[in-house]
């Protein structure tokens, strides 16, 4: 077995991958095994005695949303009394940013690989702020949610309807040009989308301030892009999991509790260990002791090459995570020992063009004791306040240890 050769299929896939937003639809028509009372969640399976404030705040919120519960206090019952099942985004080829909850009647956009036919799936942004991702439910969190369901979701299937879908990794490509790195900086990318999609909506729209309230929302929320973005990395991963004798991860992920991971020689067995706490800023008033543990499906960036892993092309985001310029550049010459491969698509003008790491090999991981970056959101640790800074994280590395020890067992290398 050639475990370097298995490693290179996976990220030839992974970089052969072109995932494209062909549109969005209501989630249990089109999500895989989607029902009534399922909630889907950020990170590895959880159950509810063990969630952390924010993800049990984005589960009331759900249930709240869909109607299934007239308050807080009867959400709660319904799930103690096994009324609402739970599963990973990651189990149903979707992914969600922080909580990451989405429940039945949510639209979700629909991203598709055309090289090899595999879909992903994400919710739609709510922007900053008290949103239901941080695990805020209050009345205008839920009237948001509302509007972006009922009045932008269907008209942005619509206008996606309306030509060709939008090449997300053309888009990437191009935002990693412009400043961005895909994940906590989306700037750029979401103005591209913004504008790409704008003529779309002004042509479909029979109502002009319908579609100006929207183009404005996408337009004025820096993070528009980044659930389009996540489904394309997921959709960029999926096509290289499951590739046997690969030490290759093709998942990384949080629900506030645990980080887990998988890799691609491995199938679906998830590794898991307790979260690490972000480091970043704060927003006024608050400190590191108001902060839930690290959370969020959105390290699937980092897993595909961009988030952390690109930082070099961003180095304005240590603004908003902390840090200098010179650190944004160490981050991403950092990556590049524990990775497979250099990105054939997503590269860095400050680095010659050099393409960005793609492929985290355990293997690397353990030998030089170097866990990857990610950058992330900060959540505060109670449910229903919302998000309160911004910062980096590492996972821990007990997951990466784990993973190798089953992959040495799996093919009966000890």
């Amino acid at each position: 077995m050639d475990i370097n050769q298995a490693n290179e299929k996976v990220v030839n896939k992974i970089m052969a991958a072109r995932p494209m937003l062909t549109g969005l639809g209501i989630a249990r028509d089109v999500v895989p095994g989607m029902k009534e009372n399922l909630i889907m969640h950020a990170g590895p399976p959880i159950e509810w005695e063990k969630m952390s404030g924010p993800m049990r705040g984005g589960v009331i919120g759900a249930i709240l949303f869909e109607k299934l519960a007239k308050d807080e206090k009867q959400a709660i019952e319904m799930v103690e009394a096994g009324e609402i099942e739970f599963s990973p985004c990651h189990h149903h080829d979707s992914v969600g940013p922080m909580a990451g909850v989405i429940s039945s009647s949510m639209m979700v956009y629909i991203v598709e690989n055309e090289t090899d036919g595999n879909k992903a799936y994400s919710n739609l942004n709510e922007g900053y702020g008290k949103v239901l991702r941080y695990g805020a439910y209050s009345p205008e969190v839920l009237e948001k949610l509302s509007w972006m369901n009922d009045v932008m979701g269907p008209l942005l299937a619509e206008a996606l309807s309306d030509g060709e879908g939008l090449d997300i990794r053309a888009l990437l490509a191009e935002a990693l040009h412009m400043g961005d790195e895909g994940h906590n900086r989306n700037k750029a990318g979401s103005l591209i989308f913004t504008k790409l999609l704008a003529p779309r909506i002004a042509k479909i729209s029979k109502d002009g301030s319908v579609a100006s309230e929207i183009i404005q929302f996408l337009g004025d929320n820096a993070l528009s892009v980044l659930n389009p973005v996540m489904a394309a990395c997921k959709a960029m991963c999926d096509a290289g999991h499951g590739i046997e004798g690969s030490t290759v991860v093709t998942t990384m992920a949080r629900n506030g509790t645990e980080f887990g991971i998988r890799v691609s020689g491995l199938g679906d067995k998830w590794f898991t260990a307790p979260v690490e706490q972000p480091n970043g800023l704060y927003f006024p008033g608050y400190t590191s002791e108001d902060a839930s543990g690290d959370i969020g499906d959105s390290t699937i960036t980092e897993t595909s090459g961009i988030g952390a892993f690109a930082m070099a092309a961003a180095p304005a985001i240590v603004t908003f995570i902390s840090g200098t310029p010179q650190d944004a550049l160490n981050a991403t010459l950092e990556m590049y020992e524990i990775t497979t491969s250099e990105h054939s698509h997503f590269t860095i003008p400050s680095l010659d063009f050099r393409g960005t790491p793609t492929g985290i090999d355990i293997r690397k991981v353990i030998e030089l004791g170097i866990p990857p970056r990610v950058n992330t959101g900060i959540a505060h640790k109670d449910a229903g306040v919302g998000q309160i800074g911004a910062g980096l994280v590492r996972p821990p590395m007990a997951i990466f240890e784990k993973a190798l020890i089953a992959f040495a067992e799996e093919y009966n290398l000890g």
